[in-house]
């Protein structure tokens, strides 16, 4: 496991709380979230949303090399997160069975579900180039910034 900066996630949980506050656009809201997380995680080489239409995942705001626009529910790290309706936290890609490679350099990733009004909306998906860079502190970190998300989306 690589030693990786602590990231302050209370401080980006207050950033982002300030930064969405009073805005009702969803496009505005995720492209300013994954520009905040893009600015403060260290070893990543994506951070976006994929959204739900149609019953599947198209992509949402993102920072990094283009991505995946459609992605089955149920299929990869992503549609495991919204069929399960919990966080993905994946090691090694490589062994996630039905793993979906989006970007070659992707070796570990973290997906986590967003709620609106009880039902799942998409996911925040965040991809690094190195093995474990994703731990337990990582997903309550991320999803306390999911929830400032949620609680701002279900104002409107």
């Amino acid at each position: 496991m690589s030693t990786i900066n602590e990231t302050n996630y209370t401080l980006i949980e207050k950033q982002l709380a300030s930064l969405i506050e009073g805005e009702t656009n969803l496009i505005a809201i995720l492209s300013n979230t994954s520009a905040l997380l893009n600015d403060n995680l260290t070893q990543i080489n994506w951070v976006g949303f994929y959204l739900i239409d149609n019953n599947e995942l198209i992509l949402g705001p993102f920072q990094g090399h283009p991505a995946c626009v459609h992605i089955a529910i149920g299929k990869g790290v992503c549609g495991t997160a919204v069929s399960e309706d919990k966080t993905q936290l994946v090691e090694d890609v490589h062994t996630f069975p039905g793993h979906i490679a989006c970007d070659a350099n992707s070796k570990s990733e973290i997906v986590v579900p967003i709620h609106v009004n009880g039902e799942i909306i998409g996911v925040l998906d965040i991809d690094a180039p190195i093995k474990g860079r994703f731990n337990k502190k990582d997903a309550q970190g991320l999803q306390a910034i999911v929830s400032v998300l949620e609680n701002q989306l279900a104002k409107h």
